[in-house]
């Protein structure tokens, strides 16, 4: 690994050999009249550090009486050209040290002499370190950038920010001085943070800064005034959304300028206007712009696609009646009441339900596990009942025939003369041979009592 003091040396000891005339073999006569400076350097290290004055150098001989080359760059300020001249010897450049403006001329400039690394370098410096200052000079920044096929992070930079935030860029542009092409991107972006009577003024005044002879009141424009301004106006025109606009918009903001509009634009405009109500807007004929404070999520995105019928918006709402009323509520806006009540409503709607539809399966998965579990423990207990009652039937049947048994032995165990007597108090308690025994005794003595 090269070790950075070796490297801060070696620098070092560059810049030295520039600062040092003995050795030098060019002069280099930078800027134009009458700001110009002559600079002294060395043909090899120029030579190897930059492909533009390698090319100049090549028709350039050295002669051999020892006069110095002499080369001309009129195009590079001779302040901007030392801080380059410096780079190229030392290989630093300390850009914190520097205001945003002068890195911007340094890129320029260093752009014009083939030194990629060094526009690669200042390109992610700046849009890194410097985008509000850039925000804020957009202009200049937009114009520079696609001046040079070599500003591609720079030119990325710019697209990003007109397809992000276009309305920031359109208050902070200096409108005697923004290309037309820029316009044009920015009104025509669906981002843009404006109503469309401000996109209208905006294109008004960009109108009028191209033409600072105009009168400021166009009820006092000549003939000759309205086609100026309709000559400039022409490309920005087709993408100002008119429709978008309320009929007292229209009224105050447009028809001022009707000479300005294409015939049939203006004719279909005025006879879409005219009916409506001063705060009113026609339905459904210009694509309105996106309103990034409302926040639909990704699945309410494709409202639009998904709503192709009435029976569809039917799903979403309790009747048909209550999706398609108008009240004082939803005024005619944007597309209509109609419209209205989709836009704002519906994904209000469409969320409460579906996060009912989301609870309503756990609601219903706890009620059916306790509706087991509660059906579970009566079958159970019903078991239990019926074994415990099988059981004192079984237990019960076991202990008298247990008893019987116990008293029969005893019984028969007993002396014979006795056992009369016993049978006769324990009757209940008798062995089968005895009982037969009995019966046989009974009808015996019954007899002998009949004939006696």
């Amino acid at each position: 690994m090269v070790d950075n003091k070796l490297l801060q040396k070696l620098s070092q000891n560059l810049l030295e050999i520039l600062e040092d005339d003995e050795y030098c073999d060019i002069t280099i006569e930078v800027g134009d009249d009458p700001y110009v400076k002559i600079f002294r350097a060395h043909m090899v290290i120029l030579n190897y550090r930059s492909p533009y004055l390698r090319r100049i150098l090549s028709t350039n001989k050295k002669k051999n009486d020892g006069t110095l080359i002499q080369i001309k760059l009129p195009n590079i300020l001779p302040e901007t050209f030392q801080i380059i001249l410096r780079y190229i010897y030392g290989g630093t450049l300390p850009l914190e040290k520097y205001d945003t403006l002068d890195i911007i001329k340094i890129l320029i400039a260093a752009s014009k002499l083939s030194l990629q690394d060094l526009v690669d370098h200042l390109q992610s410096f700046l849009t890194k370190n410097k985008t509000n200052w850039m925000e804020l000079n957009f202009n200049l920044i937009y114009q520079t950038s696609f001046e040079n096929d070599s500003f591609l992070e720079l030119q990325k930079y710019c697209t990003d920010l007109i397809s992000k935030d276009p309305d920031k860029i359109l208050k902070s542009l200096d409108f005697s001085t923004i290309p037309e092409k820029l316009l044009v991107l920015l009104i025509q972006s669906d981002n843009i943070q404006m109503s469309e009577v401000q996109i209208w003024d905006h294109v008004l005044k960009w109108g009028f800064a191209q033409n600072p002879e105009l009168p400021s009141d166009p009820t006092s424009f000549s003939k000759n005034d309205f086609n100026s301004l309709k000559n400039t106006l022409q490309q920005c025109i087709p993408f100002v959304r008119f429709y978008n606009l309320t009929s007292k918009e229209f009224s105050d903001k447009v028809l001022p300028y009707k000479k300005v509009l294409p015939k049939e634009l203006y004719m279909d405009l005025l006879k879409t206007f005219l009916n409506l109500h001063p705060d009113s807007k026609p339905t459904g004929k210009s694509k309105p712009r996106v309103n990034k404070n409302i926040n639909f999520t990704k699945q309410k995105e494709s409202l639009y696609e998904e709503v192709d019928s009435a029976q569809k918006m039917k799903l979403e709402y309790e009747s048909e009646e209550e999706f398609y009323y108008e009240s004082e509520i939803f005024p005619s806006y944007g597309y209509g009441s109609k419209e209205m009540k989709l836009e704002y409503e519906w994904p209000v709607e469409t969320n409460r339900r579906m996060k009912s539809l989301d609870e309503s399966p756990v609601e219903t998965d706890i009620k059916m596990k306790s509706e087991y579990e509660s059906a579970e423990t009566n079958r159970r207990m019903e078991s239990l009942y019926e074994l415990a009652a099988e059981t004192n039937i079984k237990m019960k049947s076991e202990y008298e025939s247990a008893e019987i048994d116990r008293r029969t032995k005893s019984l028969d165990e007993l002396p014979v003369e006795t056992r009369p007597e016993y049978e006769s108090r324990s009757y209940r308690y008798v062995s089968k041979e005895t009982k037969s025994k009995q019966e046989k005794f009974k009808n015996i003595w019954q007899y002998i009592r009949e004939h006696q």
